[in-house]
C-alpha cells in the first residue's frame, strides 16, 4: 500500500514534470523532501541547457545540496516520476539520499533494477530503500503523451495516442 505522503510528493514531482513539458523537455520531474518539508526540485533541463546530465534528479540533487548547505542528504527521499538512469542512480548513492520513490520503471535505462542495479548491493554498502510504481500511470502517461506529440509535430502520420487518451 502506498503510503498518502508518498503520493502526495509524487503529484509534487508530476507537477515538476508539466513544467518540463512545457519547455519541450522530456517530461521528468522531481522533488527531494527531508523532515517533512520539500527541500528542492527539479525538471529535465536536458535540451534548454544543452548538458546531457540535466536530469531532474541531478537538478534537484545540487538544489537540495545547497539548500541543506552540505552535500550528505542522509535522511532525505528522492521522489521522481521515472526510475533513475544509471548515471542519476549514481548521484543517488553518492549524495547518501536514503530513500527513492519512483512513478514508473524505466526498462530502457532504469538504474534501481528495472534494466540496470546500481542501488542494491552498491560497492558503498549504502542502505537505500526503494519504492517503485507511485503513480506509474499518470507518469507514464505524462511521457506517452509527451512522445507522441513530438513525433506529430514531425509529421509522423503514424502516430498513435496512448490508450489512456483515447477514453
Amino acid at each position: 500500500m502506498t503510503d498518502s505522503e508518498d503520493i502526495r510528493w509524487m503529484d509534487a514531482a508530476i507537477r515538476e514534470a508539466e513544467k518540463a513539458y512545457d519547455l519541450g523537455e522530456v517530461p521528468i520531474g522531481c522533488v527531494i523532501v527531508k523532515d517533512g518539508r520539500c527541500i528542492a526540485r527539479g525538471y529535465n533541463q536536458v535540451e534548454t541547457l544543452k548538458d546531457a546530465t540535466a536530469h531532474a534528479e541531478i537538478i534537484a540533487i545540487g538544489a537540495a545540496s545547497s539548500s541543506l548547505e552540505n552535500w550528505r542528504l542522509s535522511g532525505a527521499t528522492l521522489y521522481v516520476t521515472l526510475e533513475p538512469c544509471p548515471m542519476c542512480a549514481g548521484a543517488i548513492l553518492n549524495s547518501r539520499i536514503s530513500r527513492i520513490v519512483y512513478g514508473s520503471p524505466d526498462s530502457r535505462f532504469g538504474g534501481c533494477g528495472s534494466t540496470i542495479e546500481v542501488i542494491q548491493n552498491n560497492a558503498l554498502h549504502l542502505n537505500v530503500q526503494v519504492t517503485g510504481g507511485v503513480k506509474a500511470e499518470e507518469c507514464l502517461g505524462l511521457i506517452k503523451a509527451f512522445f507522441m506529440e513530438m513525433r506529430l509535430k514531425k509529421g509522423d502520420s503514424g502516430a498513435k495516442p496512448p490508450k489512456e487518451m483515447l477514453s
